[in-house]
């Protein structure tokens, strides 16, 4: 049988049924068995609420043999507490190094190899005139250096643990920034309708776009440290380790060791800037819907062949105003005789056009686009049912969109140019006020068929302007 067989059966005598492990300040009761002081003394306060009297009294089975006792019984096993000594020396005397080549125990430091030698690797030529000392006299100054080390370590990953805490809090802080900016952007947005939505979700894809790579930056320097903070953690634990070894295991290859520790350096996260670059300034778009929607823009002329008889032409078709009836007027199918009304000659069947029509400070007007079958007599309703897409001012200053039943506008401009913008596949009639830049109003997406045309209704007295189409 083997020593370390023997040990490992000391070692079973002397363990603890309680706890599983050697005996501490092992005890017997008086069926013969033994436990440890502390593991007994628990056994009997554990749920317990006694006075002193009737606790003494208290019997309680043995663990192993189920047997009852009391504390009175409970007496101190020296036999059995000097073989729990014995084993605690056994075992470090395991615990000790031999020389791989003379299997001597390694008693002594070579300084100048740094490593551990026996009193016959001390004669050896590879040794001559090597600074040597005792075990126990260098083991002192190594174990304060070592611990210097992991002190050092600590320092360090307390530092690695405060720049993760600072760039979780920018990432934090980043994110906060970018959600605030795109509530910003959805909110300005709202007001733009429909040609804006495009340029809503252009934004949009750039602000996030510059969000995901921002926080790939702060992600991989958190990524960073946290990788370093994890081998900083194995570094002290090995020192730590070490620190708590025998001498022999905390001298092997200590300077290769220290060494390395000393080697370990944290270095600083780049330092990002957390301004959002993405940004979205809605006034000045709304500025740039002039410039946006007059990439469209179609020069429109009135038909003579389709206006009432009470409106009369500037020479250049470009005006229209409802005087007094006109005579001589050709017959034509196309032209309104109920109302003052009157289509533009350009007709739209496909594509996006744009045309502006000058209202000046008038007080009742309708204007929009039309299809060519609408009636032209009495009894016609201006809706989109039935071929109407307009917004008009009434009488009372109220400026409607000729939905069904009518929609009220918030309006309270003096002196108006009207923009008209259709996007026939699309499906949309959209209007602008020219003076501020501001969109007005959108139909409901429609589905067109056949040719659209510019329509105005002139009331009496009142008088519409076509400006020339800007280049």
């Amino acid at each position: 049988m083997t020593s370390t067989t023997i040990t490992q059966k000391v070692k079973e005598i002397a363990t603890c049924f309680i706890c599983k492990n050697v005996m501490v300040d092992p005890v017997s009761i008086s069926c013969g068995h033994s436990y440890c002081r502390s593991c007994l003394i628990g056994i009997f306060n554990s749920g317990l609420s006694y006075s002193q009297s009737s606790w003494k009294k208290t019997q309680l089975p043995c663990n192993i043999c189920k047997e009852l006792y009391s504390v009175d019984t409970i007496r101190v096993n020296k036999l059995l507490g000097s073989l729990v000594e014995l084993i605690q020396e056994i075992e470090e005397t395991e615990d000790e190094l031999l020389c791989e080549a003379h299997e001597e125990q390694l008693q002594l430091f070579c300084e100048d190899d740094g490593q551990l030698i026996c009193w016959r690797c001390e004669r050896a030529p590879q040794h001559q005139g090597h600074a040597t000392e005792l075990v126990e006299d260098v083991c002192q100054g190594y174990k304060e250096k070592l611990e210097q080390a992991a002190r050092n370590l600590n320092q360090l990953q307390e530092e690695c643990m405060d720049q993760i805490e600072w760039v979780t809090t920018q990432i934090d802080e980043w994110k906060d920034k970018i959600e605030i900016q795109k509530q910003k952007i959805k909110s300005d947005f709202k007001c733009l309708q429909t040609f804006l939505l495009e340029e809503e979700k252009l934004y949009l894809w750039r602000l996030e776009k510059e969000e995901e790579q921002m926080l790939k930056r702060l992600q991989e320097n958190e990524a960073k440290l946290r990788q370093k903070s994890k081998k900083l953690k194995s570094h002290i634990l090995k020192l730590e380790e070490k620190c708590q070894s025998s001498a022999q295991k905390l001298l092997q290859d200590v300077k290769g060791t220290l060494s390395r520790t000393c080697a370990v350096k944290l270095e600083t996260p780049e330092a990002l800037s957390l301004e959002v670059q993405t940004a979205c300034d809605v006034a000045e778009l709304y500025l740039d819907v002039k410039a946006m929607v007059r990439r469209h823009q179609v020069s429109v002329t009135r038909d003579p062949d389709a206006a009432h008889p009470a409106l009369t032409p500037a020479e250049d078709q470009k005006q229209e105003s409802h005087e007094c009836s006109q005579q001589n007027l050709s017959v034509s199918s196309r032209r309104f005789t109920a109302l003052p009304r009157v289509l533009g000659c350009e007709g739209f069947s496909s594509g996006r056009h744009y045309f502006e029509v000058d209202v000046g400070e008038e007080k009742s007007w309708v204007v929009g686009v039309c299809t060519e079958d609408v009636l032209r007599g009495f009894g016609m309703e201006q809706e989109p049912e039935l071929g109407f897409w307009a917004i008009r001012l009434c009488t009372e200053s109220i400026f409607e969109a000729l939905t069904s039943p009518p929609s009220t506008l918030e309006l309270c401009e003096e002196h108006m140019v009207v923009g008209v913008a259709l996007d026939y596949e699309a499906g949309a009639v959209s209007f602008y006020s020219m003076a501020s830049g501001s969109h007005i109003f959108t139909f409901p997406k429609a589905s067109f068929s056949g040719t659209l045309w510019p329509f105005f209704h002139v009331y009496q007295h009142s008088a519409l302007f076509l400006p020339p189409s800007i280049e």
